[in-house]
């Protein structure tokens, strides 16, 4: 039995998004609605679209799947992967899992933090970075591991890291 999915009211959930954002939101929900358990595949799909999940693009997708907006909200905030706020031009995920702690991946963190002045879940001052972590990329033979703007990097070394971001345009 498929769930009821309404569609949503374009007067009032989502006021809070621009047209281009309040389309994307709606195409990727009705991307859905003939299915089952969709609340996660919808937000992947809003934050693939525009980069970050809009807390004002909750009630829309709360009104489709008949849910209230603090569903959809402990879902978005429960989950590490999805962003309340639009990312940097460039996302840095350093990989704290065990093979890369071992192999020195806090000296990389401590090294990235410094250089950027930002913690984890921060952007960098002029936008171009955001650092994310990660616990795990898959690529423990190669560890230390990063990966930017999807692309994975091992073996990494203070020198590496610097030239990555160098490569972003940021400036030390």
């Amino acid at each position: 039995m498929k769930p009821h999915v309404a569609r949503p009211d374009p007067s009032s959930p989502g006021s809070g998004l621009d047209a281009v954002a309040r389309a994307s939101v709606e195409a990727v929900i009705a991307s859905f609605e003939s299915r089952q358990d969709v609340l996660l595949p919808i937000l992947h799909g809003i934050q693939d679209a525009l980069g970050f999940v809009p807390p004002a693009s909750l009630p829309l997708v709360a009104s489709a799947l008949n849910l209230s907006r603090a569903e959809v909200h402990g879902v978005v905030s429960f989950y590490h992967h999805f962003r309340s706020e639009a990312p940097g031009r460039h996302v840095l995920r350093l990989c704290r899992a065990e093979a890369c702690q071992a192999m020195g991946a806090r000296a990389i963190e401590a090294h990235v933090r410094r250089r950027l002045g930002i913690g984890y879940n921060e952007t960098s001052a002029d936008g171009r970075i955001t650092l994310e972590p990660v616990y795990c990329l898959g690529n423990c033979a190669c560890a230390p591991s990063a990966m930017l703007d999807e692309q994975v990097h091992g073996r990494l070394s203070l020198e590496a890291v610097d030239r990555l971001l160098d490569g972003c345009g940021e400036v030390a």
